[in-house]
């Protein structure tokens, strides 16, 4: 993130604790006990468990459906490029994010490496709070000391794509052509990740060129730090359910 962009919103990093209060309201209104782990659509869940050999299409199109509808990962994404202005940056953040979520995706199917997908899934909301704590510039604020964005967007993109490793393992895949559909998956994934990504910085070139860019920024990031408490009391509470 550059340094303008922090002390932008610097001076708004106090009324976070203002706004944690209706947050925390609106978790425990939303709070479900029929909450689900992110996975796969029912119809490709079927198709996962059915395949065998190798099917590259299939498996490159259910990946690019994952990552366009995957709104945890979006919403990310959206806050990793929230004030980024230079493709060369957006481009370094993107690819940090792909190569952790294209390792953990694959060794954790091949490896057969499980855990809860709802304790993934949680972290996953975290990562959108942390991202959104990190846009308003709270952590300089609050503690005096900026993590180093580039390795918390390798870190988080590991555990996004831990996330699928582990809810493909419960769908047993078929061993036979197991590795290229896995490629293929996650050729797919990156695929609807560029056509997202794309959409978003097109929408996000008009926002930024508007005269309210700057009044909004705040609330944006206070919205998206929002949904990630959500998408953490969600899953959380899915984990308690299901014991």
């Amino acid at each position: 993130m550059h340094s303008q962009s922090l002390r932008g919103l610097a001076a708004f990093y106090p009324r976070l604790r203002h706004s944690l209060l209706p947050v925390f309201g609106m978790l425990l209104f939303f709070f479900v006990p029929d909450a689900l782990a992110h996975g796969v659509a029912e119809g490709d869940k079927g198709f996962i468990q059915e395949s065998s050999g190798v099917m590259l299409l299939p498996f490159i199109y259910m990946g690019a459906k994952h990552m366009i509808t995957g709104y945890d990962h979006l919403l990310f994404l959206f806050g990793v490029i929230f004030f980024l202005y230079r493709l060369k940056d957006v481009g370094l953040y993107v690819t940090l994010f792909a190569v952790g979520h294209s390792v953990t995706l694959l060794l954790g199917v091949l490896m057969e490496i499980s855990v809860s997908a709802y304790v993934i899934d949680a972290i996953i909301g975290f990562s959108v709070v942390y991202k959104a704590l990190d846009n308003l510039g709270a952590f300089q604020g609050w503690f005096g000391y900026q993590p180093d964005t580039r390795a918390a967007t390798l870190v988080f993109g590991l555990i996004h794509g831990f996330g699928l490793a582990t809810k493909i393992l419960d769908y047993q895949i078929a061993a036979d052509g197991l590795i290229p559909n896995l490629i293929a998956f996650n050729v797919g994934v990156e695929i609807g990740q560029l056509l997202a990504l794309s959409a978003i910085l097109i929408a996000m070139g008009y926002w930024r060129r508007s005269a309210g860019f700057w009044r909004h920024a705040y609330t944006a990031n206070v919205a998206m730090m929002s949904a990630g408490f959500l998408l953490m009391g969600y899953q959380l509470t899915g984990l308690i359910v299901s014991q």
